[in-house]
């Protein structure tokens, strides 16, 4: 098995929590090319019974949903690692990079995971909270916003952000936008939202 790049990780031992090895077992499943695993297959890739994947989270939907949630995590841990930035459109930059970077690790996987997220489950996931929470981190203090609309930006980007993030991530998924077009293709959406609040471009 490849090592895995995604950080917050763990490396599957006994007395792990359920949820824990569930979602490690489905992310050996997409490395191996196999997205379209069952929950029998799942559940036997994690050594537990075929019940214990839908007690821990209901559906295959719901199993993609914090997987990609694992993905917003790492994206904000490297984030939070990169060097400080203080102006708020080079800190969103930044984390339009890095998110761009984190789902480049892994293309396949990644696409398999993005494919899941607008499927039906019984209960919301965290996805889109935790977008938010990372375009939050981005924008800062809201630094070289201009000040008369630097409340109205902090409270409406990280939104717009999140929408526009995963609006490019569904051209990639799609296969309409190849690897080296994420970045700049995302860039510039956020560049575009931020025009109208930052003082410089």
């Amino acid at each position: 098995m490849a090592n895995r790049k995604i950080e917050p990780s763990s490396p599957g031992v006994r007395g792990e929590p359920l949820r824990q090895q569930v979602i490690d077992a489905a992310e050996r499943l997409l490395r191996d090319g196999k997205a379209d695993f069952s929950m029998r297959d799942l559940a036997a890739e994690a050594g537990v019974s075929f019940a214990t994947p839908f007690n821990q989270f209901g559906s295959k939907a719901a199993i993609m949903q914090t997987l990609s949630t694992r993905r917003i995590d790492t994206m904000e841990i490297r984030f939070a690692a990169a060097p400080p930035l203080t102006d708020t459109v080079e800190r969103v930059l930044l984390a339009i990079d890095t998110a761009a970077a984190v789902m480049l690790e892994e293309p396949e996987v990644n696409r398999a995971v993005m494919g899941w997220l607008g499927a039906a489950t019984s209960s919301p996931g965290q996805v889109w909270r935790r977008s938010m929470a990372l375009w939050t981190l981005a924008l800062g203090a809201g630094d070289g916003l201009i000040a008369a609309r630097r409340d109205r930006a902090l409270r409406c980007l990280p939104g717009q952000l999140a929408f526009a993030f995963r609006g490019v991530l569904s051209f990639w998924t799609a296969g309409e936008l190849p690897d080296d077009a994420l970045a700049p293709n995302a860039r510039e959406l956020a560049s575009t939202l931020l025009l109208g609040f930052a003082e410089r471009q």
